[in-house]
This record gives C-alpha cells, structure tokens and sequence, in this order.
C-alpha cells in the first residue's frame, strides 16, 4: 500500500515527535501520528498500523474490538516519508501488508491523532460513534 496523509496546518502550530530511526515502538499515538485500520470483510479481527513522523511504527493484531492479541512481525519495515512547508505536512507511507491482508480484499479505515504546540489534541476519522468520545477502533 502507498499512502498519503497531507495536513493543513501552519507547522509551527504542530508538535511532532523527534525524528528517529525507523524502528517498531508503541504509544506512538501519544502524539501527532497517522493510523490505518484493516479489516477482511465479514471478519471480526481486525489490523491496526501506527505511522509517527518520528519514521517509527507500530502494527497490531486484534481478534475483535479492542481485543489484542499480539504485535503483527511486519517482514519489511514501512518506509515513512515526510514533506512539509510553512503550511502544511505530508506523510508518505509506503507499507508491504502481511498475510493475511496481503492477499485478500479489504475494508480499510485511516486516522490521525494531531498535538498542537499548545498540548491540544485532536482526533481525525472518516468517521466516529455517534456518541461519546472519537475512538478509532469502532
């Protein structure tokens, strides 16, 4: 999958993590970070993918909702690219899917947690319940 999360925003306004080697780390959603959710239609289980500007990821494997049973082993780490300007960011990931999503249709859903300077955070879906707070696994 190649994908592109663009923000526009004055960059000056954003916290982003400190740069870093592209390794696997958790918590990434703690601060500014772009998600992609997966799932086989029809399936309860579900893929969970963290993309940090830091270049740093993380992937998860869930057998239903917020049911987590393990780290997905990603064979090729994603390569995360970022771009950006005085008004905006871009952040290219380009990510080799696992079995079994590498070889089957797939329901894919995309989010982003944004921290601004302030400490403000903010929390970007397709789409949210209809009540309570965002929550990105629903």
């Amino acid at each position: 999958l190649w994908l592109r999360y663009m923000l526009d925003i004055p960059l000056h306004n954003l916290r982003l993590p400190t740069p870093a080697d592209g390794e696997r780390a958790d918590n990434l959603w703690q601060s500014t970070c772009f998600e992609l959710f997966g799932r086989l239609p029809g399936q309860a289980s579900y893929a969970e993918f963290n993309f940090s500007p830091s270049s740093q990821w993380a992937a998860y494997a869930f057998a239903g909702y917020r049911d987590l049973l393990d780290n997905i082993r990603l064979s090729t780490p994603p390569e995360i690219h970022v771009d950006a300007g005085d008004e905006w960011i871009s952040v290219e990931v380009s990510l080799i899917m696992p079995e079994p999503w590498a070889i089957s249709p797939l329901s894919l859903a995309l989010s982003a947690v944004i921290e601004e300077t302030d400490g403000t955070k903010s929390y970007w879906a397709l789409a949210h319940p209809p009540e309570g707070p965002p929550d990105f696994h629903h």
